[in-house]
């Protein structure tokens, strides 16, 4: 195992894991605006329990997204420097941009949202929740930019082999950008609601914090049934504009190695155990021409194969092939349990059936999975290029050995596991918990107030100085 291979690694293993908690804290601080809302307009203080209780979880998933970014952009200087030096006049300036607008706007905020309860006027803490999430939402603009331009690059032109911009209108909103951005923002929204739901439908099924649970679970069910459908026609906008940039990469995904004859169309494989060497697949399960109708919308619609481009030029096929069916699945999965809920909902049986319940605890964290897959088909799909077509991977690694490769990933995986196995464990020991009843401080007996410390012990409430 060279240095490349090791980076490789160690970038995905960095990245698939931070884009756990962006993708939970983007639909969260949504979440929680939605909730604030609702205690302003109807002063029932179930809202109010449910705002402070998704606040804790929120601030500690914050704070792991936090951490896990900052390392995770170390390794564009240590690991992959030319890709730095060579395309650094690009995403230099937009990562800069994400913290200048993003990060700046949701550090001012953040403050106010976390402690200012009482402190400041309620209008003005309802406005710095809006401004956090508003900054999640920025903060997906920049990043989901910069990453759709190693992609779909535009806008640029070559000094030498040193990339600059030509057209930051056209950098910024590249080809794939608006169709990425829209994937990943209803990703994030869907990976939150299950999370609430699945968590609401946990509290029903064990007879706890029953008014929380109803409430959770009945919008999430609602909004699961809006943004699950949009999500899928995003998906289909977003697959037909890949086959026109990256045709590779969508043979990838359907492990379509050859074009059979005119007017055949093109199967949709099922299953298959794709064999690179052989460039078959072995066991394969497929629907004649409904992978045709799919990616092209047309019966007799034909996608590139892989054979159309030499080995050398193709992704890894097996990765690609499996993520993408997962994230299908689980989306399909996701949509027949919203259909199911809302109909529930209609008849009024939604909070009374057992099965269904289990299906929300079951689902709880599937979107987590689905978002993981999607980065897997997403990056490894762009192999063997960092900037599609034009900057291979292998040119792009840092000049470094291989052993120093391994004793930081070895030492990310540890810190990783010691310091977000324990954040992990703390939600989940909120979650147990439950939501608390908040106690103002004009009602609080005997000195016990409710804490402002999002991240107070989840057991037992703490003093605070009024």
């Amino acid at each position: 195992m060279d240095a490349l291979l090791l980076s490789r690694i160690q970038f995905g293993f960095v990245i698939s894991f931070h884009v756990l908690f962006p993708a939970f804290t983007i639909g969260l601080s949504s979440w929680l605006a939605f909730l604030e809302w609702r205690w302003l307009r109807t002063r029932e203080t179930v809202w109010r329990d449910l705002y402070f209780f998704w606040l804790r979880i929120f601030a500690v998933s914050f704070g792991m997204g936090v951490v896990s970014g900052i390392v995770m952009s170390f390794q564009f200087g240590t690991n992959w420097s030319v890709l730095s030096e060579r395309a650094g006049n690009i995403l230099g300036p937009l990562l800069s941009y994400e913290v200048l607008t993003a990060f700046f706007l949701e550090a001012t905020f953040l403050g106010v949202m976390l402690f200012g309860w009482r402190k400041v006027p309620e209008k003005l803490h309802f406005l710095a929740t809006c401004m956090v999430a508003l900054g999640t939402l920025i903060s997906t603009f920049w990043i989901i930019s910069a990453n759709s331009w190693l992609h779909t690059p535009a806008g640029y032109e070559m000094v030498g082999d040193v990339f600059h911009p030509a057209s930051w209108r056209e950098v910024i909103f590249n080809p794939s950008f608006p169709y990425r951005l829209a994937h990943m923002v209803l990703a994030a929204f869907i990976t939150t609601c299950f999370v609430i739901g699945g968590v609401g439908a946990r509290y029903l099924r064990r007879g706890e914090h029953v008014e929380a649970g109803r409430r959770m679970l009945k919008l999430a069910a609602v909004f699961a049934a809006i943004t699950v459908p949009a999500q899928i026609l995003v998906g289909d906008l977003h697959g037909l504009k890949t086959s026109e940039y990256q045709p590779t990469k969508v043979a990838a995904m359907e492990a379509h190695w050859e074009q059979g004859p005119p007017g055949t169309g093109t199967p949709f494989v099922v299953f298959a155990l794709p064999n690179a060497e052989a460039e078959r697949n072995d066991y394969e399960f497929a629907i004649p021409r409904l992978g045709g109708l799919i990616l092209t919308h047309s019966w007799d619609g034909e996608v590139q194969p892989l054979t159309a481009v030499p080995a050398d030029e193709r992704p890894p096929v097996t990765p690609v092939f499996f993520a993408f069916r997962i994230m299908v699945g689980i989306g399909l999965a996701m949509l027949a349990l919203a259909l199911w809920s809302v109909w529930k909902l209609r008849c009024g049986t939604l909070y009374a059936s057992p099965r269904l319940l289990d299906g929300w605890r079951l689902m709880t964290l599937a979107g987590f999975v689905a978002v993981v897959a999607g980065w897997i088909v997403v990056e490894i799909g762009r192999q063997p290029y960092v900037i599609y077509g034009l900057l291979r991977t292998a040119d792009a690694v840092s000049d470094i050995g291989a052993g120093s490769v391994v004793a930081s990933l070895i030492a990310f995986v540890v810190a990783y596991a010691v310091v977000f196995g324990a954040g992990g464990g703390y939600i989940v020991k909120m979650v147990r918990t439950g939501p608390q009843h908040f106690v103002e401080s004009s009602e609080a007996e005997g000195g016990e107030k409710t804490p402002m410390r999002p991240i107070s012990a989840a057991d037992e409430p703490v003093e605070r100085d009024a």
